[in-house]
């Protein structure tokens, strides 16, 4: 197989004008006859529905939740990007293609990359519009920090509520079409396949978790922005209802999978206190412009943190990344939080956690500053772990967190699959091998706002004449007959242990060996492990209740039995790049002082993976990376 990323001819910063001057249109009364239908409500969701609405096709929105509002898209908070350069530092499109590029280890394809840096210039005047109340200066300018992996400040925000703020604004244009009924809206309906006919996307089929009927809804284009599949490892970040199923029966269905095994993890999430925990809490990047983090310089140290004198402190990144200190990208920051952890320096009562110390900003800055910057975030960390950040240094971890890989996608953000599309998360595009902060807003908002508008329409204008797709097939039959099928699968199981166990005991072994730090040995260890591990659970698990009704056991069951899958290929993924990069960091291929070994020669490009059929191995699919504007050099942050 040939993947066609369909990059437009010329410059770098013409090639998306270029695509728009020759993209093709539907005209405004045969959008009448086309249907779309977008899985998913966060920020690519809401924002594509809403668009394609406004414009006129009929749109199905779905999510599982009970309302748009509670998409994960929520728990972003720190801010999102955009190079508008109103701190008059410097900062430009250019540069912000530069510092993504890098942030990625050169791992991803520049036009994709600049693209998202052109369209950030868009997106906060479109916020702002929407009314998202982003913070301003004293008069009336709105405001900017900086993130991690850049020296610039370039990212809005609303406090530590900017995730929220945004998806406000597009849940109410999203309302907006509701109203006007360009928009169907179901809510509390998950989507358990993909319904292919004559080798495009043609509908999917849901479940209604109220009431447990399955349903089967056509289109002429289905677009998945579900987000990613972090949750994989239980303990993360991500809210417990995230999962990759719709992406993985996607790809099962013939969409190929690129880079699974890069999933972020994120230097400051508060570290786990118990084996009683389902998730981890989120504290935002952007309290590592004012934070400094330190570990005490004596192993296993017993004092209280402000009992220790400073010269007795170690401000490890400050004194391995001197040019960049607290804001390292998150790879480097979390495998530096790792690698002191690990070797005795940990803090807290588990010593699994570093520390986040503002005495100094509250010094210089004063309190009142702090708390009305991250003000939220205090409350939330005093309310969850019961101390006070303003008298004493927060106890953070790495934890699991966003991932960079998902469907494949061309430059049209379509799969491998025609007239299925990939937004956000549930793609690969922009991030490479790491994720700078701030950009997953910004992604999203401009995968729904600015360019899936564009190129949907050009798919589609090549439909209008196909008329409505009849969900009375073959195909439609043989997807909700499977889906049925793996259904009563699970209930008749009726073993002793619950998906919980399974899902724990597989994201405990994720993490060991596919986590912030992978080894051949460990790796191949880690896929027997996994296939044994999904053996028991298909003889072992236990689904109470009835497939006919409500029954959030059996919603579990099928999204652990993708993740069995997922790892799987993640295990696979990570054992064939011999290299280090960004979020892939083998230990095999270092630098004598800890950093990370990239090899360009024989891994410049994107690993695509084609589904081969159950319990055989993955076919790998090579998309060559080319750089023309700027050459990968090695990625320093000293």
């Amino acid at each position: 197989m040939i993947l066609n990323s369909k990059i437009p001819e010329g410059p770098l910063e013409k090639k998306w004008d270029n695509y728009k001057k020759t993209a093709k249109l539907v005209n405004p009364a045969n959008r009448k006859k086309l249907d779309v239908i977008v899985v998913g409500t966060g920020l690519a969701g809401s924002s594509v529905a809403a668009s394609l609405g406004e414009m006129g096709y009929n749109v199905k929105s779905f999510c599982f939740q009970d309302s748009p509002r509670r998409a994960h898209s929520v728990a972003a908070q720190g801010g999102v990007n955009a190079a508008k350069n109103y701190k008059n530092d410097d900062d430009s499109v250019y540069r912000m293609f530069v510092d993504t590029l890098k942030g990625g280890d050169f791992r991803a394809r520049e036009a994709n990359v600049y693209r998202m840096a052109e369209c950030s210039l868009n997106l906060i005047d479109q916020a702002v519009a929407q009314g998202v109340p982003f913070a301003r200066e004293y008069g009336g300018y709105l405001n900017n920090r900086s993130f991690g992996g850049v020296q610039v400040s370039r990212t809005f925000y609303a406090r530590g509520q900017t995730g929220q703020q945004l998806l406000l604004g597009a849940y109410q244009a999203l309302m907006r079409q509701v109203g006007k009924k360009t928009v169907q809206l179901f809510s509390r309906h998950e989507m358990l396949d993909l319904v292919v006919i004559d080798g495009k996307a043609r509908g999917i089929i849901v479940r209604n978790l109220d009431t447990g009927e399955i349903e089967r809804h056509s289109a002429h284009v289905v677009v998945l922005a579900t987000g990613g599949y972090g949750k994989i490892y239980y303990l993360s970040t991500l809210a417990m209802g995230c999962n990759g199923s719709a992406i993985w029966r996607a790809h099962k269905k013939g969409a190929l999978m690129a880079s699974p095994s890069w999933i972020q993890v994120h230097p400051t999430s508060l570290p786990q206190s118990g084996d009683y925990q389902s998730k981890l809490t989120l504290m935002s990047e952007s309290l590592r412009n004012d934070g400094r983090i330190w570990v005490p310089l004596k192993e296993n140290e017993t004092r209280k943190p402000n009992d220790i004198p400073e010269e007795e402190r170690d401000y490890y990144l400050e004194r391995r990344y001197p040019a960049f200190g607290n804001l390292a990208p998150r790879d480097i920051s979390s495998r530096a939080a790792k690698e002191r952890i690990d070797a005795g320096f940990g803090i807290g009562p588990l010593k699994n956690a570093v520390y986040l110390d503002f005495s100094k900003a509250i010094n210089e800055q004063g309190k009142d500053k702090i708390q009305e910057k991250y003000g939220n975030l205090f409350d939330m960390y005093l309310k969850i772990t019961g101390y006070d950040a303003y008298k004493e240094p927060m106890m953070i971890s790495p934890s699991a967190h966003f991932s960079m890989g998902g469907l494949w996608v061309d430059y049209e953000l379509m799969t491998t699959i025609p007239g299925l599309f990939a937004l956000g998360e549930a793609n690969f595009a922009d991030h490479g091998a790491n994720r700078l902060g701030a950009n997953s807003l910004l992604q999203a908002s401009v995968d729904g706002y600015f360019i899936a508008p564009y190129t949907i329409a050009n798919y589609l204008s090549n439909e209008i004449h196909t008329g409505k797709i009849s969900t009375d097939t073959i195909e439609f039959e043989k997807a909700e007959n499977h889906v049925k099928q793996q259904i009563k699968d699970f209930i008749s199981i009726n073993g002793t242990k619950t998906v919980d166990y399974y899902h724990r005991t597989l994201g405990k072994l994720l993490y060991d060996y596919c986590g912030l730090a992978r080894n051949e040995k460990g790796l191949k260890y880690a896929i027997d492990e996994i296939r044994k591990l999904k053996q028991e659970f298909y003889k072992g698990v236990k689904v109470s209740g009835q497939g006919e009704t409500m029954n959030t056991e059996l919603e579990k069951a099928g999204r652990v039995a993708d993740y069995f899958e997922i790892g799987e290929l993640m295990c696979y993924d990570a054992l064939t790049r011999n290299e280090s990069c960004g979020a892939h960091f083998r230990e095999e291929f270092q630098t004598p002082d800890g950093e990370a070994l990239r090899n360009d020669n024989e891994f410049q490009f994107i690993s695509a993976w084609n589904w081969t059929g159950e319990n055989n191995e993955p076919e790998l699919v090579k998309e060559p990376l080319t750089f023309e504007e700027i050459q990968p050099t090695v990625r320093s942050y000293k």
